[in-house]
């Protein structure tokens, strides 16, 4: 059972140095010191985006765990919004996200544990950056990015063409002339081909060298996992797709301190508000269990 939404909150704009470059971000926690947990958690924002978040899902959901008690600090790496320096890739901002990470600690020195929340890209980059710094006790991953040319063949195989065998829109077409035959079979023939390559031979270089160092961050990882996937996104099912198949993340999702939550006919950035109201909900319900140290979501949540 999650607490009541009528604590008052309050922002405040956050000065981060990150390498003698200022990052900038916002602080949202409960007015009163007395309404706040040990727990506080850190927002890191996929790109290209910044702090606000698309359709503001990242204002919302700081305000959500604020409300319950969570205080939350979502900013914008060097390059992005507001900060300064040059726009780097999820690979290159592990030192924006300890930057991050002292600052919410030295913020909010009553948080005993530190999350990191991180949707797409920015989800690798936590479990890349995030997991060996001993104040982090939870990760949220929402729809994690693990792009290789393999994978997303093989979910689009999978997902997208069976799909479309059940779309009004494709029988109107084919049935009134207006279908590319030979170009989705050429889609169809190429997606195949790639989705039948050996996954060590279709992810050599970057893709193979961030995969892996996610897995070796989540591997490492002592403390709890929260996954939330997209019923409908493909960047969700291709993570789920790569890992169900690299022998790297074999048992990493089935670890005791996992927990997944799956958000039905919900797109990537979880855009209607039922979908960004269930992730809001789920996840204010993992963050007051982390800091109650109860173990798991209830299944109505």
């Amino acid at each position: 059972m999650t607490r009541a939404t009528s604590v008052a909150l309050h922002d405040e704009a956050v000065k981060i140095d990150c390498g003698g470059e200022r990052l900038w971000g916002v602080l949202t926690r409960p007015a009163h010191d007395d309404d706040a947990l040990d727990v506080a958690m850190l927002v890191v924002v996929g790109g290209p985006q910044y702090r606000v978040g698309s359709h503001r899902q990242f204002v919302r959901l700081a305000r959500a765990a604020a409300s319950h008690g969570v205080p939350c600090l979502r900013f914008d790496y060097r390059g992005m919004g507001d900060s300064e320096g040059d726009l780097r890739s999820f690979e290159q901002v592990g030192d924006d996200v300890q930057a991050a990470l002292d600052a919410l600690a030295r913020l909010v020195p009553r948080a005993r544990r530190l999350v990191v929340w991180g949707l797409c890209d920015a989800a690798a980059a936590a479990m890349m950056f995030a997991t060996a710094d001993p104040r982090v006790a939870g990760l949220v991953l929402a729809n994690p990015w693990a792009r290789s040319d393999a994978t997303l063949a093989a979910t689009r195989v999978k997902h997208y063409y069976g799909a479309r065998l059940l779309q009004r829109e494709f029988w109107a077409k084919l049935l009134g002339g207006r279908f590319d035959w030979r170009g989705s079979w050429r889609s169809l023939r190429d997606n195949l081909g790639h989705a039948l390559r050996r996954p060590a031979a279709a992810n050599r270089g970057v893709a193979a060298s961030f995969q892996s160092r996610m897995a070796a961050g989540l591997r490492a990882f002592t403390g709890r996992t929260l996954l939330l996937i997209s019923e409908k996104d493909l960047t969700a099912l291709e993570f789920l797709q790569y890992t169900s198949a690299s022998p790297e993340w074999r048992g990493l999702l089935q670890r005791p301190g996992v927990q997944r939550a799956d958000v039905a006919s919900a797109d990537h950035t979880f855009s209607s508000r039922p979908w960004a109201e269930r992730v809001e909900a789920v996840t204010c319900q993992w963050l007051q269990e982390l800091a109650a140290d109860r173990p798991s979501i209830s299944e109505d949540t």
